[in-house]
């Protein structure tokens, strides 16, 4: 018996603009997905593709999941974020990761309206599985509501690392950006400031 589960989650976020726009900060999919992931937790395979290993999740207190997901994330000129999830690996359990699919589409996009700037994102989490044995017995709707459950804990997860850490990697960002500019438009003084400082 397949049973699908599934969830959605929006954000909003209100940018405080600093030197540079924040669409070219967003230009950068590696630094979104240090903000949404734990950089421990994340391989990058390309400059739009990555390894991330979720949390583990508890299913019924049957089966404990961690399912390694490989993300496509890129953007547009705008700045406008698109993630896709392009496959998903359940390791150490063979039965559902044969008869498991994971499907993950998010967006993420700036939008200036009466001086901000705001970040509007939404994110869909599908996850049909075939149900092992040991619950073929147990009700559907119960299975379903446990699942939602779970998906949408993820996405909230997610929302919540991403409001927490996007803004600050933003600012360190720029901050890193504009020392760079100057170093390059004043080649001369950061060369003495070295033969100085030797």
């Amino acid at each position: 018996m397949d049973v699908c589960f599934k969830a959605t989650e929006s954000l909003l976020i209100t940018v405080e603009e600093s030197s540079v726009p924040i669409h070219h900060y967003l230009r950068q999919p590696q630094r979104l997905v240090n903000a949404i992931a734990d950089p421990k937790l994340m391989e990058e395979l390309s400059d739009c593709l990555f390894r991330l290993k979720m949390r583990p999740l508890n299913f019924m207190n049957l089966y404990h999941l961690q399912p390694t997901v490989i993300l496509n994330v890129w953007s547009d000129s705008q700045g406008q974020v698109y993630l896709r999830s392009q496959d998903c690996e359940i390791r150490g359990i063979d039965y559902i990761n044969q008869r498991f699919s994971f499907n993950l589409k998010g967006k993420l996009i700036p939008n200036h309206r009466q001086g901000k700037t705001h970040l509007e994102g939404k994110a869909n989490l599908e996850i049909t599985v075939a149900l092992p044995p040991a619950l073929w017995l147990t009700p559907k709707p119960l299975l379903e509501l446990t699942g939602n459950s779970i998906l949408k804990s993820v996405l909230v997860r997610i929302k919540q690392r991403l409001m927490s850490q996007l803004l600050q990697d933003y600012h360190e960002w720029c901050s890193q950006y504009s020392l760079e500019e100057k170093l390059r438009q004043n080649p001369l003084n950061s060369s003495v400031n070295s033969s100085w400082a030797s």
